[in-house]
């Protein structure tokens, strides 16, 4: 194995390349790579062209005979740290494994990249490297939320990429959100939320009610149902599939829908071990449990998915085990196959065109001096 990757090992007819991050995460390459063999085993259509030091690199790779072949390394001598600004990635991280796993994806040697980095830096370099979609004001990060539903997630976005958003920008949302998801669990037609103070078409601030209007008109481009207002309590709910909200509301429950469930599973835990008595229902109840806690495990559908970029990019957990870091790299070879994004271009052009069309309508009988001017 080189320090260059050999694109004629992995660019193969057929074959979806995935650029991944190696460097990134808490749990260390040794993680990455052994989710990398999962992911290998599972999908004899997916290459894996790996980022980081390959003097570490190369006998965690050589553990796994599966990988021969199917793995190419490229070599990164530096790492983005947790701690690190995106400025400072921005201006000293060119010979970082992030920065190559994007720049790799740029370049045409793979079709999507898997990072389990720094989120800001992440965001910031996928910005600069792959460059926003046409008429996108700014990139938004999608989660996976455990619901009642039948495919057993909903999506929410945007989760922490803008702390703001207005009316065009939740509109934007709501289309890529649907598309993501459509390909993601293979719906034809997500249905589509926006997350309120309440369901009630007066309540909500002014851009919320805009945007309601603006989502309601792009359902039939965009192929989704809209349900209107939904609240907190509808995310995990089997009413609504896509959640759009701005990135500061989307964090705030995130984090709290997480401080949540740990409390839970501390709770249950220090109660179910209080007494002897207690220690026997506990195992009695061990078989429910464990299949609770595998339906909601948040390593099945590891990864936030940014998008709005000209390109797929998949934010792994940093804290991810093996297991995660292939859900991560499952996800990312499911959408780059899909070819979702061309197609989320498409209806995204075509709904803003059609945003501008209307503004300029309002703008012509507000001031109808000044269009025939301008005509």
């Amino acid at each position: 194995m080189s320090d260059a990757p050999d694109t004629s090992v992995i660019a193969k007819p057929g074959t979806i390349t995935v650029s991944v991050d190696a460097m990134g995460g808490d749990q260390g390459p040794q993680a990455v790579v052994e989710g990398c063999a999962l992911s290998i085993a599972k999908n004899p259509e997916l290459r894996i062209l790996l980022h980081g030091d390959t003097a570490v690199l190369e006998p965690l790779v050589a553990r796994h005979p599966a990988l021969r072949g199917r793995v190419t390394l490229s070599h990164s001598p530096d790492i983005v740290k947790m701690d690190d600004k995106p400025a400072q990635v921005m201006r000293h991280g060119r010979q970082t494994s992030m920065w190559n796993a994007l720049g790799a994806q740029r370049e045409g040697a793979a079709q999507a990249t898997v990072s389990c980095g720094n989120t800001g830096a992440l965001m910031a370099v996928s910005m600069l490297q792959l460059r926003k979609l046409p008429g996108v004001h700014r990139p938004a990060i999608a989660c996976l939320w455990p619901s009642r539903g039948a495919t057993g997630f909903n999506t929410m976005l945007d989760v922490g990429a803008d702390v703001r958003a207005d009316e065009e920008s939740l509109l934007q949302y709501a289309m890529m959100g649907a598309a993501y998801f459509r390909n993601a669990f293979d719906v034809a037609r997500p249905r589509v939320g926006l997350l309120n103070v309440g369901t009630e078409d007066h309540k909500g601030r002014a851009e919320i009610k805009e945007a309601a209007t603006l989502i309601a008109q792009a359902a039939e481009i965009g192929q989704f149902d809209f349900v209107g207002f939904v609240e907190g309590s509808d995310i995990p709910s089997e009413r609504v599939d896509v959640i759009v909200t701005d990135g500061f509301t989307g964090n705030v429950a995130l984090k709290t829908g997480e401080g949540t469930a740990r409390l839970i599973s501390d709770m249950l835990r220090k109660e179910l071990t209080a007494t002897p008595l207690s220690k026997l229902a506990a195992l009695l109840a061990l078989g429910p449990m464990r299949r609770a806690k595998k339906r909601i495990d948040p390593s099945r559908v590891n990864g936030g998915v940014f998008l709005g970029l000209n390109g797929t990019v998949v934010k792994s957990h940093g804290s991810a085990d093996a297991m995660g870091v292939s859900s991560a790299i499952k996800l990312a070879f499911t959408l780059a196959r899909s070819g979702f994004q061309d197609r989320m271009a498409h209806r995204l052009t075509a709904v803003m065109d059609s945003v501008a069309g209307r503004d300029q309508i309002e703008a012509a009988a507000q001031d109808p001096q000044q269009a025939e001017d301008k005509a």
